[in-house]
């Protein structure tokens, strides 16, 4: 049978059960009462009951409290995965953004977020996903940009004219420019035959384009 492990000498059953009452911590608290209980004579298995866990749980208790005292009793998050980038790798990143791409060299105009993990690849041999670099970037305050698309026949005199007189229409109604140039307004009138309205001018229904008189 193992020799249970001694507790550390500078502490009692009664300063853990004070710890016990003024800490926040749930499980910290719950292991405190059972170390204080084996203070107070209480056997190993009394203390795994308090504690609701088995000897070996109360062994690792025992042994975290001897080296870090009540705070060797609290839970701790796993460090989790280490960062791809260290502070040197986006202080580069940031001054290839600043820099900006040279198109003769680097094959593209602006950077994107597939250049960068090639960089990163060919500089570092770092293999960065996509999601794992955008987050990168804003924690730096940089921001994808995506821009309109842009056809190369658009005619801007075109989409001038267009928007200047769509908005014309819908202050003065409908039109269309007639052969000889001049602007013939068409006005929306509902269909008096239109089926299931008995010819109720208010009622919606199909709509029908009637020119105005003079017109055509």
């Amino acid at each position: 049978m193992a020799v249970p492990v001694a507790l550390r000498r500078d502490y009692d059953g009664t300063a853990l059960r004070v710890l016990a009452r003024t800490s926040k911590d749930g499980p910290q608290t719950r292991r405190l009462l059972a170390l204080a209980a084996i203070y107070e004579g209480a056997s190993r298995t009394e203390a795994a009951r308090i504690g609701a866990v088995t000897l070996q749980i109360v062994r690792d208790w025992v042994i975290k409290f001897n080296a870090q005292g009540p705070a060797g009793l609290v839970d701790r998050k796993p460090p989790g995965q280490p960062a791809l980038l260290s502070d040197a790798h986006r202080q580069q990143l940031a001054a290839m953004l600043e820099a900006g791409p040279i198109p003769a060299v680097h094959g593209v105009v602006r950077w994107r977020l597939v250049d960068l993990m090639q960089w990163l690849w060919e500089e570092y041999r770092i293999a960065i996903s996509k999601q794992t670099l955008s987050r990168e970037l804003r924690a730096l305050d940089y921001r994808k940009l995506s821009a309109r698309p842009h056809h190369y026949a658009r005619n801007e005199e075109a989409a001038r004219l267009f928007n200047l007189w769509t908005g014309r229409a819908s202050q003065e109604g409908c039109f269309r420019l007639g052969r000889d140039g001049s602007h013939q307004s068409i006005r929306p009138q509902y269909g008096a035959s239109a089926p299931g309205h008995h010819g109720n001018p208010r009622a919606p229904g199909l709509l029908r384009l009637k020119a105005s008189a003079g017109h055509f």
